[in-house]
């Protein structure tokens, strides 16, 4: 039984939890306590309740695996459950499985990141333990453990050169691909005129177009795993539509007739093969070989490297972090530019030539 009554203490009003189970050895044990909110006390109400039923001495590492697979199933996007069902079901759960839940040790964490996961990125291995640590953090709400043994475990990862392409590439890549009429050209445009990611372009619809007040509303993105769900941060926001941008609309618009969508859903766009028809067009012109997602960072780097303000940036792309956009920042030198103009440190001049005494080492001319 689980009772929480609101009381009065001393003219303050506090919420007291009372529980009364059997415990593992069917004996009838029973806790009261009070918390300051309802809240809290529906928090603590399930820890103290694992507590008396005897619950974290017996949990393995399966058993919670399976109960944190059931929520993650209800709560996130299939591809999230599938990504995180693969990767613990990969490198994880084998080596732990019927260890159980409140016995694993920082060190072992230790061990199964940097000992039994080999041969992969240093990325993946940090996605790796993302997804242990948060089973973990599940594990400490429910009131199973009493510490996160994942916390203090770190994966050092090497920071790797994000590709933009400079101002005179973009000019290259447009003006050879719409000469050629390559079929990307529409959505090359729009992604370096947006910062849209591939998704979001791939679900916009001319309905979230408005010509009129000269925004892009993106509420909408697609995947191959869910097809068309919310955005990657699940935040709807506004892109403004430059005067060049405006008149591409236009003109596009005229030529996709009655079609649904902004721009034509390619196969290989379909397909996940955006990235490498970008790349191999891009060697093709000897310009940086960059990616789809690049363009996003061009973007972003072009309106930093032109005076944008960073609260702006962040709002157009859906940075939720602040970190995130000055990264860019610091990827175009916007916010060092300039500072060595004060370094005071000046080359010697040449001299003039009626100031040059000839030295003679000894030698006769």
């Amino acid at each position: 039984m689980i009772k929480i009554t609101p009381v009065m203490i001393n003219g303050k009003k506090s919420y007291e939890l009372f529980i009364k189970v059997r415990d593992k050895h069917g004996r009838q044990v029973a806790r009261r306590r009070r918390f300051s909110s309802e809240r809290l006390a529906k928090i603590e109400s399930q820890k103290i309740l694992n507590e008396l039923e005897g619950k974290k001495d017996h949990y393995t590492w399966e058993d919670w695996y399976q109960e944190c697979s059931k929520r993650v199933r209800i709560e996130f996007k299939e591809s999230t459950y599938l990504g995180y069902k693969g990767v613990l079901e990969k490198w994880v759960n084998p080596h732990w499985n019927d260890r159980l839940l409140h016995e694993i040790t920082s060190a072992d964490v230790h061990e199964l990141i940097f000992g039994f996961v080999d041969g992969v990125s240093h990325w993946h291995r940090k996605n790796i333990l993302k997804y242990v640590r948060r089973l973990f953090s599940m594990a400490l709400e429910e009131g199973l453990l009493s510490r996160n043994p994942a916390l203090k475990v770190k994966v050092k990862v090497p920071e790797v050169a994000q590709k933009v392409l400079a101002p005179k590439e973009i000019e290259v890549l447009l003006k050879e691909a719409k000469t050629i009429g390559h079929r990307y050209y529409d959505i090359w445009v729009l992604a370096l005129m947006t910062g849209m990611r591939s998704g979001e372009l791939y679900a916009l619809r001319w309905t979230s177009v408005d010509l009129e007040t000269g925004f892009i509303n993106i509420t909408t993105a697609w995947t191959r795993q869910d097809g068309f769900g919310p955005t990657k941060s699940s935040r709807n926001r506004v892109v403004p539509i430059s005067a060049p941008c405006m008149s591409f609309l236009k003109e596009l618009r005229l030529r996709r007739g009655n079609e649904e969508f902004v721009l034509p859903h390619l196969s290989e766009w379909s397909q996940g093969a955006q990235a490498q028809v970008l790349k191999e067009f891009c060697e093709g012109l000897g310009i940086t070989a960059v990616k789809f997602h690049d363009l996003r960072a061009t973007f972003i780097t072009q309106l930093l490297r032109n005076g944008v303000a960073l609260a702006k940036v962040m709002a157009i792309v859906g940075h939720s972090q602040l970190k995130t956009t000055q990264g860019y920042l610091r990827l175009c030198g916007q916010d060092v530019k300039g500072a060595t103009d004060e370094l005071g440190i000046h080359l010697p001049e040449e001299e003039k030539a009626e100031n040059v005494i000839e030295l003679n080492f000894g030698g006769r001319n």
